[in-house]
């Protein structure tokens, strides 16, 4: 099975996007991963949900790992207002890497391994047609798990 064939349509956002919008995007759709393109519709990062919670938890909660269990979560509250006027780009982790992209022809277990090696639950399907590149869809870890043990 290829790509092509595992691939689904995928919500995406772009930098430019409010990144309120985006969470509430991740949220809804209960996404395993934000997949943003650039400007031009390009892969631009893909950011699993458990990094951007990381973004909204305070640093000092992230620090000592005790802490967090005797702080009341009326801290919770002030969450809508970190991510109030930021940008998609603003939002995400300053560590950024390349996201994991494949080929429309790349097999089931160049898939999987790039998956596994990335450590993102998400790979985005592109084709490229010379200096074009567009984005075909992209395959969840749920969907490569059903491929690989079968599903209902």
């Amino acid at each position: 099975m290829s790509a092509r064939e595992l691939a689904e349509p995928y919500p995406q956002v772009s930098t430019d996007d409010d990144a309120t919008a985006a969470a509430r995007l991740l949220a809804e759709h209960k996404l395993p991963a934000l997949l943003v393109v650039d400007r031009d519709g390009q892969p631009y990062a893909i950011v699993p949900g458990s990094q951007l919670i990381g973004q909204l938890v305070p640093e000092y909660a992230l620090e000592d790992p005790l802490l967090p269990a005797v702080i009341d979560d009326r801290d919770l509250d002030e969450v809508p207002d970190k991510l109030a006027g930021l940008s998609v780009a603003e939002w995400l982790p300053r560590r950024r890497f390349q996201p994991p992209t494949v080929g429309p022809d790349a097999n089931v277990m160049h898939i999987a391994a790039l998956m596994a090696r990335t450590h993102t639950p998400l790979v985005a399907v592109v084709e490229r047609d010379g200096d074009q590149v567009r984005l075909a869809g992209a395959i969840t870890a749920a969907r490569l798990m059903e491929r690989l043990v079968g599903g209902s």
